[in-house]
């Protein structure tokens, strides 16, 4: 039986060898090469052809997003899981839109990690389990399985609120939005609210970015 080849990418020397051997003892699985960061994994990704990357997200000194896009740019079709200690839903979802099939808290029981390789590496997406039925869950996993539009569109929208978010891609204050749409600017404010909780965004900027995206996809 071919076994299932992982690059493995973390910083934390103590971390990486303990993962190292606990994949390695599967029968199906092992880590075919192991990195620090970017600089050599995209080499070391055209030496071993992986069909999994498990990575830190937390990888000091370097963007995990960024090292996720690289290789999915790279090799569209290797599987990318993340590991996070504590990460926040909003950080999750932004790894997700990177492109990333699944995402694992360092925190699991070993059985969670080696399933979720095995799954992702069959083709499903896998999210941790604390986040099993939540709605940010459904979101996300929507994403993981239509991509980057299938991520704007399983947020449903007032007619309202894409108004607003149309007019803040413009530039527009809360104070000229509500000139335009001839309401509260109280009200803009609230409008404004819902969309970052209900897209997981904090600012609008992202707002705007998010939109942008979503026009050019």
């Amino acid at each position: 039986m071919e076994k299932i080849r992982i690059l493995l990418i973390e910083d934390n020397r103590i971390l990486r060898e303990g993962i190292t051997v606990l994949i390695n003892e599967q029968p199906d699985l092992t880590v075919a090469a192991v990195s620090e960061g970017l600089d050599k994994s995209l080499e070391k990704m055209r030496k071993v052809k992986p069909q999994v990357v498990l990575m830190d997200l937390g990888l000091n000194s370097q963007n995990g997003l960024d090292i996720v896009q690289s290789l999915k740019k790279a090799f569209p079709g290797v599987k990318v899981i993340g590991m996070g200690l504590a990460p926040a839903q909003a950080d999750i979802l932004e790894f997700v839109q990177a492109g990333a099939e699944g995402f694992i808290l360092k925190t699991a029981a070993v059985e969670e990690v080696i399933g979720t390789i095995r799954k992702v590496a069959a083709g499903e997406t896998v999210l941790p389990s604390r986040m099993a039925g939540t709605l940010f869950s459904q979101v996300a996993e929507n994403a993981l399985q239509k991509g980057k539009r299938g991520l704007k569109t399983a947020v449903r929208m007032t007619s309202r609120e894409k108004d607003v978010i149309a007019l803040i891609t413009e530039g527009m204050s809360n104070k000229e939005i509500a000139a335009r749409l001839s309401i509260a600017t109280f009200t803009v404010k609230s409008h404004v609210h819902n969309i970052m909780e209900k897209m997981a965004l904090h600012s609008r900027l992202q707002i705007a970015n998010h939109a942008r995206d979503l026009r050019d996809a």
